[in-house]
């Protein structure tokens, strides 16, 4: 049976390989994904420089994640988002949160309204997929009866410390604080949401290593019931097809 999936977007800077893998892999399987975006006004646009490549023509988003990003954006879904603050998003089957680091993220990262669709979502019990900075969106989004994050209690993986690091340390020199979306790295603000340090899974240390479609051996993910994490742009076909298993359940 088709589901019907949400994946809010911030305006600009989100990453082209979280959003345009599992975008494929989705349709392909004849479900559809519904775009958000804060006014629903116009199409979003992904990070520029992972289509033409962050440093010297490297750290971009691979060839195939970009094909599927050109078709992504001609998609009709794509090209006509639905404003966030206007959607029930009980009335869908499934949410994705993608990431992304550079500055524009901060406007879907940082939004209370979008928070707080999340967290009435979050009680529906249906699945839910993050990957990266998405599990931030996670972290901060409240359960209105406690106070704490809806993640409170979870396991969860999201982009590990030392891959943020690294890639902030390798090209602050040209490019700033563009690998540092927030002075606190990700993993300690999601760690902090949590109920036990032991809920956060660090995973395997890759640096580079990606998976594919047809091969998931470095790609990592954290399954919780009917949530999955993920760290990076290399884990997202298997973060993928473990959202897929679920909207099959």
């Amino acid at each position: 049976m088709s589901k019907t999936i949400l994946m809010p977007l911030p305006d600009r800077d989100f990453d082209v390989t979280e959003t345009a893998v599992p975008w494929r892999l989705l349709t392909e399987a004849g479900h559809r994904v519904v775009f958000l975006t804060e006014s629903g006004t116009a199409a979003p646009e992904a990070d520029p420089l992972l289509l033409t490549g962050v440093l010297f023509g490297k750290l971009g988003a691979e060839p195939e994640p970009k094909e599927f990003y050109a078709e992504m954006t001609a998609s009709e879904d794509f090209q006509h988002p639905l404003p966030w603050a206007q959607v029930e998003f009980s009335d869908y089957d499934a949410l994705l949160l993608a990431g992304g680091h550079a500055q524009g993220m901060k406007q879907y990262l940082g939004s209370e309204v979008l928070h707080a669709k999340v967290a009435s979502f979050w009680k529906t019990d249906k699945p839910v997929a993050a990957i990266c900075h998405g599990v931030l969106v996670l972290a901060r989004s409240l359960d209105p009866d406690t106070n704490n994050s809806v993640l409170n209690g979870v396991k969860t993986t999201c982009l590990p410390r030392y891959m943020e690091g690294l890639a902030y340390l390798s090209t602050f020199w040209k490019l700033g604080n563009y690998y540092r979306t927030y002075p606190a790295y990700v993993q300690a603000e999601v760690q902090a949401a949590l109920g036990s340090p032991d809920d956060f899974v660090r995973g395997p240390i890759h640096l580079d290593a990606r998976g594919t479609r047809d091969d998931d051996g470095p790609a990592f993910v954290v399954e919780d019931g009917r949530y999955v994490s993920a760290r990076w742009p290399g884990d997202a076909y298997l973060f993928a097809k473990k959202l897929l298993k679920r909207l099959e359940d």
